[in-house]
């Protein structure tokens, strides 16, 4: 206890006052105090941490001075000068906000010390015993949701509305349901700040002193079914890397659970997908599409079911090896895009699901839309776009697989089931078009650069159209009106039924003028399963091998790689890969040697499309004209360029039978000699192959096919030949 002169209960009480002067001017006289302490709604202290400290005196303040003198559990004094806050019935008003809280749980001791300018001293001191309180808890003053190590402490934030108290308990407090609770934020908000770096603990929020959960944002997780995991996002350091521009991004899409793995084992990992990166450099690959990598039920799944949508996947690894990932890609001039999930979330392992304990009727809660719009092919767990929590925490999401993962853009799965209920079958749901508006606002102002691509496949230009006009904001999406006729006239069994008018419309499709608006692909990872197969394995059931798998499979990646729009390929493609794709089933590499001349010609395929030799340039420009299509023949030509000219015009030639031509008349931009660069018939891409004499050729005047100019081509069955001028 501390005494401090003469004390006082805060009641008029008289007190001695020693004159020191000769002269007492009357002013003086009355601005000496005779008592100090609080009546009526006035507290010492308001309660709160900080809090605020109050004392009254009952003179004007003229020449009067108050201060404060606290200690916080039983250690040095501090003595604080108080704030003139106003006169309340001729008595002066004095107030103290410390700068900053304490710590909770501390306790504070503290007296109130009042004097004037000419020595007069008074103390307040509760009949000789200092006034005490206990810190209370505070709401973290740091921003953000989830765990994060900001500074030396690590604060908790989580929305929870509904909940009546909310602690957090984890291997940091033994798993104390009590010794962390959490404070209202207001808003249905709680949050605190724990004392040290937590980095690595594990923990969950206790909801009503029973719910166990965990947490909505945890950014690492033991397992699905396991506890949350504190990590310090700062902790990665970055290799500096410029992505390639839209135009020229050449995509390969990589699970990576499979791409490199050993049957009968776990899945593979981000560091067994590290050690195979060097193939898809080599081959020229400048953008490598994830299949979704957040926390999902179990070990083996393509990905759509995430659970812990915040959490890389940890049967592939912790968050830093997926940051290893993504940074030995970068290393490699390799962007890397991520499949985000934002159609419906779980329905296993779902924390989320009624996460503060409360829902309307059999439907998930806070999270989730609490009536038919909650419905999915999926399960009933949509989430509610409408609600401005849950439309920031996707809009969290995305921005956060670009900053801390430092990946260069996103594929959004199954958009149609975003806008309506049941892949376009359902009601409309406007709530989810203006998500997909406000989140890819949201991208735009702050990384304009990183790609935005929808898996949306009803032919819609809007998703690509700008949100200001209307549309959805997406930069890309990928083209069922390209891939569903392209994989139908290669695996169709009869030459006869192969529609070469499907094949124009497929090639010329552009959305909104512009080639960067489609994603074009004849295999991805549902193109290659769901009741399909790999090309060559739909050419051929059980001998994806055959020469027809081979010829039909490259005829339609020559397309691909011609056409205008966004090339991507699905893993193993390139090297003749057969089956199905299943979660399980990783690919076999030793079809990498086996067929290693398949893989020369998507090489030599992705060279031309970058026109790394300079005489390509057409193939990566905007504009496209199908000049040519021989229905009874089943040949189809068409034009690509950029600018035009000599290196830029491009002229390529697809035949669809099984017929060769050694002298097939086309037309032709401009005159001189065109030559082949690339003929898909070559035997050193397969010894099978019939290197069919694809030659140099001399256009000359002569109209056809619209065009000024004609020339003969030779071209192989199933093959197709690229032709350009130096």
């Amino acid at each position: 206890m501390a005494r401090r002169g003469t004390f006082s209960t805060g009641l008029f009480l008289p007190i001695c006052i020693a004159v020191t002067t000769a002269i007492v001017f009357a002013s003086q006289a009355l601005g000496a105090p005779t008592w100090i302490g609080v009546y009526g709604s006035y507290a010492h202290h308001d309660g709160d941490n900080p809090g605020t400290y109050t004392i009254l005196m009952n003179q004007d303040y003229v020449g009067l001075h108050a201060e404060v003198g606290i200690q916080v559990n039983g250690g040095a004094w501090t003595t604080h000068s108080m704030n003139y806050d106003g006169n309340d019935s001729g008595n002066s008003i004095w107030t103290f906000t410390p700068g900053s809280s304490y710590t909770p749980g501390s306790t504070i001791e503290y007296y109130f010390h009042g004097y004037d300018d000419w020595g007069s001293n008074i103390y307040d001191n509760n009949t000789g015993s200092n006034y005490t309180f206990a810190a209370g808890l505070v709401a973290s003053s740091k921003s953000g949701m989830g765990s994060q190590v900001l500074g030396s402490d690590t604060t908790f934030r989580v929305w929870a509305p509904n909940a009546t108290t909310v602690t957090v308990a984890g291997s940091f407090n033994s798993w104390s349901t009590s010794a962390n609770p959490l404070v209202s934020e207001g808003a249905g908000h709680w949050s605190v700040d724990v004392l040290g770096d937590q980095s690595g603990e594990t923990y969950k929020y206790v909801i009503d002193g029973t719910l166990w959960k965990n947490d909505p944002q945890a950014r690492d997780v033991t397992n699905s079914v396991g506890e949350s995991i504190v990590t310090d996002p700062t902790a990665y350091s970055w290799t500096s890397f410029t992505a390639p521009g839209w135009t020229d991004m050449i995509i390969y899409e990589m699970h990576i659970g499979t791409f490199n793995d050993t049957a009968g084992g776990a899945p593979g990992t981000w560091s067994s997908a590290i050690s195979k990166l060097d193939h898809v450099e080599d081959m020229g690959f400048n953008a490598i599409e994830l299949m979704p990598i957040a926390e999902f039920a179990g070990d083996f799944s393509w990905g759509y079911n995430p659970a812990h949508p915040f959490a890389p996947e940890s049967i592939y690894g912790t968050p830093t090896d997926m940051k290893d990932f993504v940074d030995e890609c970068h290393q490699r001039g390799i962007a890397v895009l991520i499949d985000v999930v934002y159609n419906h979330l779980g329905p296993s392992d779902l924390d989320m699901w009624r996460f503060d304990g409360t829902s309307t009727g059999s439907y998930g809660g806070i999270y989730f839309f609490q009536d038919w719009r909650a419905v999915t092919p999926w399960g009933h767990t949509r989430p509610d776009y409408g609600r401005g929590e849950v439309r920031s925490f996707l809009k969290d999401n995305a921005l956060y697989w670009l900053n801390e993962f430092n990946a260069d853009g996103l594929r959004w799965d199954s958009t149609v089931n975003i806008r309506t209920q049941n892949n376009g079958g359902g009601g409309t749901i406007a709530d989810g078009w203006s998500l997909m508006q406000f989140i890819n606002d949201e991208i735009d102002a702050a990384m304009p650069w990183k790609i935005s691509i929808a898996e949306d496949l009803q032919n819609n230009d809007w998703l690509t159209k700008t949100t200001g006009a209307g549309g959805a904001g997406f930069d890309s999406q990928w083209d069922a009106a390209f891939v569903h006729p392209i994989r139908d006239a290669i695996i169709e069994q009869d030459d006869a039924n192969r529609d070469m008018n499907a094949v124009r419309d497929a090639i010329a499709t552009v959305y909104n003028g512009d080639m960067v608006d489609r994603v074009v692909y004849t295999e991805s990872h549902d193109e290659v399963a769901n009741g399909h197969a790999r090309v060559p394995e739909d050419i051929w059931a059980g001998n994806a091998s055959s020469w027809f798998s081979k010829k039909r499979s490259t005829l339609g990646a020559g397309l691909v790689f011609t056409s205008p729009g966004v090339p991507m390929i699905f893993q193993g493609q390139e090297f003749l890969e057969d089956g199905y794709f299943a979660d399980s089933d990783p690919l076999d590499w030793t079809k990498a040697t086996t067929y290693s001349g398949i893989t020369d010609l998507y090489t030599d395929l992705v060279s031309l499309r970058k026109n790394a030799t300079g005489k390509t340039a057409g193939l990566g420009g905007g504009n496209v004209n199908v000049h040519h299509v021989n229905n009874t023949g089943k040949v189809v030509a068409y034009h690509r360029w950029k600018n035009g000219g000599s290196g830029d015009d491009v002229i390529v030639v697809a035949n669809f039978s099984g017929t060769g031509f050694s002298s097939y008349n086309i037309g032709f931009p401009s005159s001189g000699t065109w030559k082949v660069r690339f003929n898909s018939d070559w035997n050193g891409y397969d010894s099978a192959f019939g290197n069919w004499t694809a030659y140099d050729t001399t256009a000359s005047w002569g109209s056809k096919d619209g065009m000024s100019y004609n020339g003969n081509v030779g071209i192989g069955p199933y093959t197709v030949i690229i032709l350009s001028k130096d």
